[in-house]
C-alpha cells in the first residue's frame, strides 16, 4: 500500500489481450509504472524463443521474469559478491527445534501425508496465538508451504480471469505475479503520500466506488514489501472502515492483509523506533503469515492463512485448491514450526535486536543518494530508495553494482518503481553488513559524481 516519488496516477493494467504497445520507460515519480508490456511482435518472439508459436499458455508468457531469478544469476562464476537483496534473516531455527527435526527424520509419519490444512496440533497452537497475540478470535487456519503458496491459494478461491484487484505501489513482485498467472487481468495500482509512502484512502475509496464491476482484492502488505514502510493504525482503520462498508454494500469486496516479511504475530519485534504493529480481522479480511524471518525458516516452506470463520464456503473452496496443489505442508516442516512457536517471542526478540545496528549500517550507506531519497525501514527488514533522475534503468544500475563494486540489491522496477532500489539489511551478520553496506556507499558516491564508469 506504499508509494515512491511524487504523485501517482493509477491506470487499469490489462494483462491479457493487450493490443496497443506500451513504453516501458514510465517513471515511478511521474506516472503510475505499467509493467512492460512486449508488444504483440516481441510477445511472438518470446514464444518463438521457449518453444512453437501458441505452445505455451499467454498468461505465463506474459508474467514478469521472478526478480530474484535474475539476481541469482548475477552471482553465477562470482565468488566475492555480498547480497543486500533478497529478503532473507541471517539465522537459523532455533537449536531445540532443529534438534528435534534431525531425531523426527526417522518418523515415518514425516514421510506420509498430512491433514490438507495442517497437522491438528499446530493448527490449534496458531489459533491460540491468534488469539492470544494478535487479538485475532473468529478466524480459522490453513496452513501452507510457505506465504507465496498461501496467496495463491487465496487468488485462485477468491478471484475469476478477468477480475479487478488494487494494489499499491512499490508492490510485492512475487504477489504481483501471482495475479498475472492466474488471469486476473485488471491490476489498479494506487498512490500513496510522497514524503510517508502511506496511502491515499481517497483514491482507495474514489477507486472501489466508480470501478465496475467493483474490484475483487485490495491487496495490503503491512510493513511494506519492498518498502519497508509502515502503515499507521488510525489510516489503516480509515482503509478499512470504508471498505468494510463496501464490502457489506457490494458483497464482493476482499481486503488480503499479506506479511511476507515476518510471522505477523511477532511484528512487534521488527518494529523500530518505537512503532507498534496492529493486526486486524473480519469477514471482509484474510490475513497472510508466513514464519520465514521470525525464526529464520525460509527454506523449510510454512505459512498460513487466518481467514474469516464465518464466511460460508470459504473454507470448503481453499481446501480444493489446497489438495491440488501441495496437498499439505511438508510434515516435518509443520513439526519444526510448531517446536518454534513453544520455543516463543523472547528468542526472536534476541535475534532481532542486532538487525537496529544493521539498519543504520545501511542507511549510512544509502546516504550518497541523499536524505529526501531513502524512505522506508520503519518495520520488516527493507530500505527504499530513490536513484538520481537520469538512472530509470534501475536493473543496470544493479548490475553495474555487482560487477563493479560487489554488492547485489533489488531493482525496484520488479515493484513497479523504475529508477529506485529496494535494500534489505536481515540476510548478513553486523560485520558481513558493514563490508556490504561499505561497498555500496562507494558505488553510489561513484554514482552521484562519475556515474557508471
Amino acid at each position: 500500500m506504499l508509494i515512491a516519488g511524487s504523485v501517482f496516477s493509477c491506470q487499469k493494467v490489462a494483462i491479457v489481450g493487450w493490443k496497443k504497445k506500451i513504453p516501458t520507460s514510465l517513471i515511478c515519480s511521474s506516472k503510475r509504472l505499467i509493467p512492460p508490456y512486449l508488444g504483440e511482435e516481441e510477445d511472438q518472439k518470446r514464444k518463438r524463443e521457449m518453444g512453437s508459436p501458441g505452445m505455451l499458455a499467454r498468461r505465463a508468457l506474459l508474467t514478469d521474469t521472478p526478480v530474484m531469478v535474475q539476481i541469482q544469476e548475477l552471482f553465477r562464476g562470482s565468488n566475492d559478491l555480498l547480497s543486500l537483496a533478497q529478503g532473507v534473516v541471517y539465522w537459523q531455527p532455533p537449536k531445540r527445534a532443529l534438534d528435534m527435526a534431525k531425531e523426527l527424520v526417522w518418523d515415518p509419519s514425516v514421510s506420509r501425508y498430512g491433514a490438507d490444512e495442517g497437522l491438528p496440533d499446530l493448527k490449534a497452537a496458531l489459533i491460540k496465538k491468534l488469539r492470544v497475540e494478535n487479538n485475532i478470535h473468529k478466524s480459522s487456519v490453513m496452513v501452507t508451504a510457505g506465504a507465496n503458496q498461501a496467496f495463491v491459494n487465496l487468488v485462485l478461491t477468491l478471484c475469476d480471469a478477468g477480475d479487478s484487484v488494487v494494489m499499491f505501489a512499490p508492490y510485492y513482485f512475487n504477489a504481483y505475479m501471482s495475479f498475472q498467472m492466474t488471469g486476473v487481468t485488471n491490476i489498479l495500482v494506487g498512490p500513496g503520500n510522497p514524503k510517508t509512502l502511506h496511502p491515499d484512502a481517497e483514491w482507495l475509496e474514489k477507486t472501489l466506488r466508480e470501478t465496475k464491476p467493483t474490484p475483487k482484492l485490495v491487496t495490503v502488505v503491512n510493513p511494506g514489501n519492498p518498502s519497508g514502510t509502515y502503515i499507521p493504525d488510525p489510516l489503516l482503520k480509515v482503509s478499512l472502515s470504508l471498505s468494510l462498508s463496501l464490502s457489506l454494500s457490494l458483497c464482493r469486496l476482499i481486503v488480503l492483509f499479506v506479511t511476507k516479511n515476518v510471522l505477523k504475530s511477532y511484528l512487534k519485534y521488527f518494529m523500530y523506533d518505537g512503532r507498534k504493529h496492529t493486526c486486524v480481522e473480519g469477514n471482509h479480511i484474510v490475513n497472510v503469515f508466513s514464519f520465514s524471518k521470525a525464526y529464520g525458516m525460509m527454506g523449510w516452506r510454512v505459512g498460513y492463512i487466518a481467514y474469516p470463520s464465518e464466511v460460508e464456503g470459504l473454507a470448503a473452496q481453499l481446501l480444493k485448491i489446497q489438495d491440488n496443489i501441495p496437498i499439505c505442508a511438508a510434515i516435518i516442516s509443520q513439526r519444526l514450526a510448531l517446536c518454534a512457536l513453544e520455543v516463543g517471542p523472547e528468542w526472536v526478540t534476541e535475534q532481532v535486536k542486532d538487525l537496529v545496528k544493521n539498519r543504520e549500517i545501511v542507511l549510512e550507506a544509502l546516504s550518497p543518494l541523499g536524505e529526501d531519497a531513502v524512505r522506508g525501514g520503519e518495520g520488516a527488514i527493507y530500505l527504499w530508495a530513490k536513484l538520481p533522475d537520469k538512472y530509470i534503468d534501475d536493473f543496470e544500475v544493479v548490475r553495474w553494482l555487482a560487477k563493479k563494486h560487489g554488492v547485489v540489491i533489488i531493482p525496484g522496477s520488479s515493484s513497479g518503481c523504475p529508477g529506485h532500489v529496494r535494500v534489505s539489511f536481515g540476510g548478513l551478520v553486523e560485520d558481513d553488513c558493514q563490508v556490504a553496506a561499505g561497498r555500496l556507499r562507494k558505488g553510489l558516491e561513484e554514482l552521484v559524481s562519475d556515474g557508471m564508469v
